[in-house]
């Protein structure tokens, strides 16, 4: 029996990288048509969470790049 390497992460067939489904069925255009999505796998409320904290990441930076552009400034006399 041929083993067949999975890319997806989150199948319900994936057995340790490998697909262990009895047939699997592959479209040229959409992939794997075999895939079946774990019941625990992540849903829509966790990509919210994830944007917003990328939100806060990036206020952050912002914080840092206004505070080492003060320092900056402060450092520079003319």
């Amino acid at each position: 029996m041929p083993r067949i390497k999975c890319h997806y992460l989150d199948c319900a067939f994936l057995d340790e990288g490998i697909c262990s489904a009895g047939m699997v069925e592959l479209d040229p255009d959409t992939g794997c048509k075999t895939y079946s999505a774990n019941a625990g796998s992540g849903n829509e409320d966790d990509w919210d969470n994830d944007e917003d904290e990328m939100e806060e990441w990036e206020e952050l930076d912002e914080e840092e790049d206004d505070e080492i552009w003060e320092e900056d400034d402060s450092e520079e006399s003319y």
